[in-house]
């Protein structure tokens, strides 16, 4: 029995936890893994005295989140460490365009790359500074974010404010073409919109850009020092010295629901579980809504509406180890902590058209991590922790390139696939494959396994397009954490902001729980006061 059930002990279902723990109830979480972090975490590989991050790596939003930063993780042995760069993208001409967090340094190197291009990157992020404290809050809050959007208008103006509106609404490559020369802050921002599901020529994908580039300017891409899996044991210690329980290997299989009002779980052991204020589920939405919790209890268009819930792409991913640093052509690369591989704009464009007719990528755009770079302690000196991912489509209809890759991802697959990671990343550096000693190669069913939210290998908890954001995200008319059933909220990436690694969508439904306790505290009150006043 406890106050609160937490379904899921990734970052989401870890950032509510503790909230409800400081506001003094009683929370236990139940994890279906073997330890806590859900896409949070790391381990030894693939060379021993190697370090890799089974899931996500980089954590900007972390850095920028205020429902993180309120933990204070650093009292709990948390460490963000840097990369001397933020983001490169190299060409194969040699040069590269190079993120820092110094902003003239930015700009120079973006200045070199394309006249005027250096005070085209100041100018946006001039408009950054201007509206992030607002924006940030409107995007991280449950919609409608009235008073963080009537001071992102005040921040605006009302001469500003339409601008904003069409900058938002912007394909990525319409804004490199509105605003640069060069190449340079052109593929920053791009290379940052596929972080996600975003194709270059997608509306809306100028925003998700430039969010991400700033947010590397201003905060940089820290990393948890000793790996991924710190910043989630930080958050159990936390936890556990609150009062918490995080209790692993505890599959939740059901929604104990009675009279249209969450009231438990039941594990896939037997136990029954009884939650006395709240159940929250740090889970996928459509495990949640027609799985955990029966259609029985469920409102009939939910059921429709989950059947258009769109997935972002599936998710294939490698580590390696390398016995020197990747030999970059483009020197400036090397201090870079992530790096974006691919040649140009139209390449990005080919390769997000192939994945949307269901073909496996000639020529993938591949997002590395040079993780010892970023945190030496991740793998011996003068050798390379390296982390890379690219997507592909969740149904494979076809191989782009000409191996005939069948998208069963059997072992021939996986090899077939990787070798073209590698041979795409060759091309920018050549040399590379020669200093590889061992290679993890985890494609989308295997990180799936790692954590049951990642559907298929999706790693952002559904589409970031404009469609399923905001007000329609996980379905139209939601936008917030509260579910059709009384006691039960949302806490995962399904809902409302979405992917990455910020903790809003738990500390969303944490406030959620909070005052959903004491509005019914509150009728509970005024119930036993008109039964006694003979009302």
């Amino acid at each position: 029995m406890a106050d609160a059930v937490v379904i899921g002990a990734g970052p989401n279902g870890l950032v509510a936890a503790n909230m409800l723990a400081d506001a003094g109830w009683e929370v236990l979480v139940l994890e279906e893994q073997p330890e806590p972090g859900g896409a949070v975490r790391s381990a030894n590989g693939p060379a021993p005295e190697f370090v890799t991050d089974l899931c996500s790596a980089f954590y900007p939003f972390g850095a920028a989140s205020r429902a993180i930063n309120a933990l204070q993780l650093e009292g709990y042995g948390l460490r963000w460490v840097h990369a001397p760069s933020v983001l490169a993208h190299p060409l194969l001409d040699g040069r590269t365009a190079v993120l820092t967090r110094d902003l003239e340094q930015t700009a120079s190197g973006l200045e070199a790359l394309g006249a005027g291009d250096g005070a085209a990157w100041k100018r946006l992020y001039g408009t950054w500074q201007r509206v992030s404290p607002p924006l940030l809050d409107a995007l991280f809050v449950p919609f409608p974010p009235v008073r963080a959007g009537a001071r992102l208008v005040a921040a605006l103006g009302p001469r500003e404010l339409l601008r904003f509106a069409r900058f938002g609404l912007l394909p990525v490559r319409r804004l490199a073409e509105e605003e640069f020369t060069g190449p340079g802050g052109s593929l920053l921002l791009a290379g940052c919109a596929l972080h996600a599901d975003q194709m270059p020529e997608m509306n809306g994908s100028a925003m998700f850009g430039w969010l991400l580039s700033m947010l590397g300017q201003q905060y940089g891409f820290p990393v948890p020092e000793g790996g991924a899996g710190q910043l989630s044991a930080a958050m159990v210690r936390r936890l556990q010295s609150k009062g918490g329980t995080v209790r692993c290997g505890a599959a939740v299989r059901e929604v104990v629901v009675r009279q249209g009002r969450a009231v438990g779980v039941r594990t896939a052991d037997g136990d029954s579980v009884v939650a006395r204020r709240a159940v929250l589920a740090a889970i996928a939405a459509t495990y949640l809504y027609g799985g955990l919790v029966s259609w029985s209890h469920l409102p009939p268009r939910l059921r429709d509406d989950m059947r258009r819930f769109q997935w972002d792409y599936a998710t294939f991913k490698l580590d390696w180890a390398l016995r020197a640093p990747v030999p970059w052509s483009a020197a400036d690369t090397a201090g870079a902590g992530t790096v974006h591989v691919s040649a140009s704009m139209d390449e990005m464009t080919e390769y997000t058209a192939h994945i949307g007719m269901g073909r496996v990528p000639a020529r993938p755009f591949v997002l590395v991590g040079q993780m010892t770079t970023a945190d030496p302690c991740r793998s011996p000196a003068g050798t390379e922790s390296l982390w890379a991912y690219t997507h592909v489509p969740r149904q494979v209809r076809g191989d782009a390139g000409d191996e005939g890759i069948s998208g069963t991802w059997d072992k021939r697959d996986q090899e077939i696939f990787a070798d073209r990671i590698e041979q795409q990343i060759e091309r920018f550096a050549p040399g590379f494959r020669d200093r590889i000693m061992a290679r993890t190669v985890t494609p989308p069913p295997q990180l799936a396994a790692h954590n049951a939210n990642l559907v298929g290998g999706a790693i952002n908890g559904g589409t970031t397009a404009i469609h399923q954001q905001l007000v329609f995200r996980p379905t139209p008319g939601l936008g917030r954490p509260e579910t059709p059933i009384a006691g039960l909220y949302l806490a995962s990436s399904s809902a409302h902001p979405g992917g990455a690694v910020h903790g809003a969508c738990g500390a969303n439904a944490a406030r959620a729980a909070l005052r959903g306790h004491r509005a019914r505290s509150q009728r509970f009150a005024a119930a036993t006061v008109r039964l006694a006043i003979g009302r």
